[in-house]
């Protein structure tokens, strides 16, 4: 297997900038009254935490030298309450912030996979899918501790700061500037620590993203592995991925940890100067219960600025991931509705190509101005060589490209002139590679129109020749099917998708080797349910099988990027041209068969 996609490490399009941030902010807003609800109980809290160590100077310096049993009684119950009170908060304030914290994933979530779904193909033939799915997934999980205990956590420990640092100064202000005294220390690790910290995350989210992506493929392509007996060969690329990510892994957690260790210590030094400024009196005249309750506020002050340590950390390893997330969400599709974009009426049929110009690059067109009129209710074949540009033309014809000269035409309306949604809901695309979902048949077969009944479906399945195989099925329509309808072979799936497309009555049908995988004697079953299926709706129809398309009303034969020839079987087998010779071909070969 080709390592140059999934062990490819991903480069960010553009540095990382605060205002991510804000706009992480916009998912938040929506619950902003739980949040204040939510801050204000923190702050009672912050309040109520206050009461300790200043009870304790008065127990000390008053109650206890005078001997005050029921001043120290009072102190006791009040300072008891309040670690009630405080428990209480600390109860709703973890169970408010999770379900916020998780409310704002799921918006984020969904965000971004209402994006994806808005983005051409080539955003996905360009990118392993797995490193797709791990944004949506693995890499907003990450924000869940930074949504759940951070944000609304940081403004309480700042407050909490704020609190303590006024109360300190009121006590005594020389003491209180001792406890700050290597603050710009801690500022200085900060800073340094920050830098290894947010490259270190970004190699983790590549090296998680590149196994991630390995194992989607290799479940995917685990057939042609057995087949071939690579299971050692590709557990052993698996493990270079996993070991390249357990040491990117090990290395971002030993830098995260770095910061902990250090405001710890300077916190406990801290500590250690007061005992030593307080006893040694070097400046400083304070009571042995001030001193106590001094030290109790510096815990106070220390613990929120671990804690601000602590968010920091979760910021730092968090922006790695957000980063990835919104260049994802930034991406801007290329096929979208153009300003004024109008709703395509109820489509007649009629389908015209101008002067169409379309490349994937530049210098090499795949279609050269092509121009051709298809009348309603027609239906049309596209043969030809291999990247002669078939599939192309429905491709433009649904919006899934936009062309670079000329206009394609539904109704005389050019198609980037409507909503690309009142356009493709009119319009049935089935490809060689039929996709089902998990679920029921049923359920497959009403994707095509969801608010089908029962006996709506049934009838659709009978016309397309798929209900003889599902009525003898275990479940009948209620039959599960796995992820892909991998329990189905590809001739049922076929059928499935063509009772599906009949179920959605498309005004325009589009056929793309949708028969490649039906065997001659069910395609000459589908044959009549196939004509029942064209029957008054314009109809594109790729194969190569030339045996589907001969009653078709034209024929396209497609190359060099133009409409070599065109009309119907009889006419073109009588130029003795390109479809001719390749006819002739196909049928030579079906004789030596």
């Amino acid at each position: 297997m080709a390592r140059n996609t999934y062990d490819k490490d991903e480069e960010l399009l553009q540095e990382f900038n605060w205002s991510y941030y804000k706009r992480l902010g916009v998912y938040i807003v929506p619950y902003k009254k739980a949040l204040l609800k939510t801050l204000a109980v923190i702050i009672f809290a912050n309040i109520a935490g206050m009461i300790g160590p200043y009870f304790t100077k008065l127990a000390i310096d008053e109650a206890i030298p005078n001997k005050d049993i029921k001043q120290l009684m009072v102190l006791g119950i009040i300072f008891l309450l309040s670690l009630i009170a405080i428990g209480m908060s600390m109860r709703y304030r973890i169970q408010s912030i999770t379900e916020i914290g998780q409310d704002v994933l799921k918006d984020m979530r969904s965000s971004i996979f209402v994006h994806l779904q808005k983005l051409p193909f080539s955003y996905f033939d360009n990118r392993p899918h797995g490193k797709i799915l791990i944004r949506v997934v693995n890499y907003i999980n990450t924000l869940s501790d930074l949504l759940s205990n951070g944000l609304i956590n940081l403004i309480s420990d700042i407050f909490s700061v704020i609190i303590t640092l006024v109360v300190m100064f009121m006590i005594d202000v020389k003491l209180t500037l001792y406890s700050l005294i290597l603050l710009p220390v801690l500022f200085v690790l900060v800073m340094f620590i920050k830098k290894l910290q947010r490259k270190a995350y970004q190699e983790l989210s590549n090296k998680q993203s590149n196994m991630n992506a390995y194992i989607h493929e290799s479940i995917s392509g685990i057939k042609v592995t057995q087949s071939f007996a690579r299971e050692e060969e590709s557990f052993e690329n698996f493990s270079k991925i996993s070991n390249a990510y357990r040491d990117s892994y090990m290395k971002a957690v030993k830098v995260q940890f770095l910061l902990w260790p250090a405001v710890q210590n300077i916190s406990v030094i801290t500590t250690s100067l007061i005992y030593f400024v307080g006893i040694r009196g070097l400046g400083v005249d304070v009571s042995t219960g001030t001193l106590i309750a001094f030290i109790g506020y510096i815990n106070n002050f220390w613990n929120p600025v671990i804690n601000i340590g602590n968010f920091y950390n979760s910021l730092i390893t968090a922006t790695a991931y957000l980063e990835r997330i919104f260049e994802t969400m930034d991406v801007e599709p290329d096929i979208k509705d153009l300003p004024g974009a109008i709703e395509m009426p109820e489509i007649k049929g009629k389908v015209t190509f101008e002067d169409v110009v379309f490349r994937y690059e530049e210098g090499r067109n795949i279609l050269d101005g092509i121009n051709f009129t298809v009348n309603p209710g027609e239906s049309i074949a596209l043969v030809g060589p291999t990247g002669a540009g078939k599939t192309t033309v429905i491709n433009l014809l649904s919006r899934f490209y936009d062309v670079n000269e000329g206009e394609v035409k539904v109704d005389d309306i050019n198609v980037r002139d409507v909503t690309l949604e009142s356009l493709r809901t009119q319009m049935g695309v089935m490809l060689q590679d039929t996709f089902v979902f998990s679920g029921t048949i049923l359920e497959n077969i009403r994707y095509g129109k969801l608010d089908a009944s029962e006996e709506e479906v049934m009838e659709a399945a009978k016309v397309v020749r798929a209900h003889d195989f599902i009525k003898d099925l275990k479940d009948g329509y209620h039959t599960v099917v796995e992820e892909r309808g991998s329990t189905l072979s590809a001739g049922q799936r076929q059928l499935i998708s063509f009772a599906r497309a009949l179920l959605a009555d498309p005004k325009i049908l589009i056929l793309d080797e949708a028969t490649s995988s039906i065997d001659t004697k069910t395609e000459e079953l589908l044959q009549i349910g196939l004509q029942q299926l064209l029957k008054g709706r314009t109809s594109f129809i790729i194969a190569h099988r030339l045996s589907t398309i001969k009653n078709s009303d034209k024929i396209f034969y497609i190359d060099g990027g133009k409409v070599a020839e065109a009309g119907n079987h009889d006419a073109l087998m009588a130029e003795r041209g390109l479809y001719h010779h390749l006819y002739q071909s196909q049928y030579d070969l079906l004789k030596v068969d």
